[in-house]
């Protein structure tokens, strides 16, 4: 690799969530929404494409805006969003682009020569009889499209389901015509919605949105995001278009069910609605995600994390790390932008941002941006109060003996801990600034791979930039 991975691997000021990732003629491409730093509404913008070769997964690559609003023909004012979306490589060879804009309750699809070219509308997924699905009495409204392509089968998987909606019975798929456009087969419903899920094993897990299909080997995985909205959860079957059986959690963006460091039900970020996909770069497996910024559900941006699939096909849940894209710890040395922080938190817990209790809350820290929307301006930790604690996983730390951290505002003591309930190994004097500022301090990281936990102490609110780890005297 050119350079050490992080998450977000995107830069900073990047904000796209639902990725969905592939690996086309040994570059990996991501597709997703486009969100907007300190936007109003999810998914404002335009849909961009961001590229990396699979032998590293540092070196992104902005490959430029793909597919507009307005270029399709029933938004043609572009005031309607481009939601969540998918591509698949077509029996033709061409590309296609699926997608629903957000007040529609049909599937729009664009078509391209390339991965990431300009695409061109090409046409709505219709019945023989030109009715479009989604439109015919009966069938339910289309949302969050994810498509495989197996010979001259196309699957196209849908579906939008709140909890208490009976209206909604759960994912469907339907089987189009090699064209791309035609309903051949379908639509059916292949897992529960929560109305309907008693005795299906998917209780307390059922879909809410997301749905994405990959194929592993001989089986079928079914991504989604489930009623508890911060989690990505798969199911398998061996068939595409029936017998899904639930199977677990892959990851969640507040890491609710991870126990190896703290308890399961314990949230360690502000969560919020999840969406993503796996997919297998090289000979390893990754699952891409998205986190939330900003202290609103408008601004994510998005992560991967490498996972295993086990001989029983299972995928064992994964933590949120700073590293993911890395392969492993990063080196403890240098210096770290903050905005890798792949836990935050303070003293009144909250598993969402912007929850029933914490909607625009002062309390809470975030990570945010200066300027304004597609400044290229870097990301920090703003609204650090009296015990904000930021965490960053994992440091392969060896000969540390001073660590720098580079605030603004503030006036106390930065702690610095190797897990979010230990005991502080040091602290850093803190003198509040109105510009960006360093502080150090002589502290002995013991050698070996640790987390490193910067946990604030002071009477006013804190911006943390970047910290530095050096070695001692």
């Amino acid at each position: 690799m050119k350079k050490q991975g992080f998450n977000p691997y995107l830069p900073s000021w990047e904000y796209i969530p639902d990725g969905e990732p592939y690996v086309f003629d040994g570059r990996v491409y991501v597709y997703g929404s486009h969100d907007r730093f300190n936007g109003y509404a999810y998914c404002l913008n335009d849909y961009v494409c961001w590229s990396a070769p699979e032998d590293d997964l540092s070196d992104w690559r902005y490959e430029g805006v793909i597919y507009r609003r307005n270029d399709d023909p029933k938004n043609p004012d572009g005031d309607m969003c481009l939601y969540a979306p998918d591509v698949a490589k077509g029996p033709d060879g061409r590309y296609y682009l699926y997608y629903v804009l957000n007040r529609l309750p049909i599937v729009s699809v664009a078509v391209c020569d390339t991965p990431a070219g300009k695409y061109e509308f090409y046409g709505y997924v219709h019945y023989k009889d030109g009715t479009l699905l989604g439109e015919r009495p009966g069938d339910e409204p289309q949302f969050d499209p994810g498509v495989l392509v197996e010979g001259d089968n196309v699957y196209l998987y849908t579906g939008f389901c709140m909890y208490n909606d009976k209206s909604r019975k759960g994912p469907m798929v339907t089987v189009l015509e090699p064209d791309m456009l035609t309903v051949k087969e379908g639509p059916v419903h292949i897992a529960p919605s929560a109305p309907y899920s008693k005795g299906s094993g998917y209780e307390g897990h059922e879909f809410f949105e997301a749905p994405s299909i990959r194929k592993v080997n001989d089986s079928y995985y079914f991504i989604y995001s489930s009623i508890k909205f911060h989690e990505l959860c798969y199911a398998t079957s061996k068939y595409p278009t029936k017998d899904f059986v639930y199977r677990g959690v892959i990851v969640s963006n507040n890491d609710i069910g991870i126990d190896s460091y703290k308890p399961a039900g314990k949230p360690m970020y502000y969560g919020g609605n999840n969406h993503g996909s796996i997919v297998q770069i090289k000979d390893k497996w990754y699952i891409f995600y998205h986190r939330h910024t900003n202290g609103t559900n408008f601004s994510r941006q998005a992560c991967l994390e490498p996972i295993q699939i086990l001989d029983d096909g299972s995928i064992p849940q994964v933590e949120m790390t700073s590293c993911g894209p890395n392969g492993g710890p990063l080196e403890g040395r240098g210096e770290y932008p903050a905005y890798i922080a792949c836990n935050l938190f303070c003293g009144f817990e909250e598993a969402y941002t912007a929850g029933p209790n914490d909607w625009m809350d002062c309390r809470f820290p975030k990570i945010t941006q200066d300027g304004k929307d597609g400044d290229e301006e870097p990301g920090y930790i703003a609204n650090m109060r009296d015990g904000a604690c930021a965490g960053f996983k994992y440091f392969d730390c060896r000969g540390v003996g001073r660590v720098t951290v580079k605030t603004r505002g503030g006036w106390g003591t930065m702690e610095l801990l190797t897990a979010w309930d230990g005991k502080p190994i040091g602290s850093i004097p803190i003198y509040g600034s109105t510009e960006w500022k360093e502080y150090s301090a002589d502290i002995a990281i013991p050698d070996g791979v640790h987390a490193l936990y910067f946990r604030y102490r002071g009477r006013s609110p804190l911006s943390f930039a970047a910290f530095r780890l050096e070695k001692g005297d």
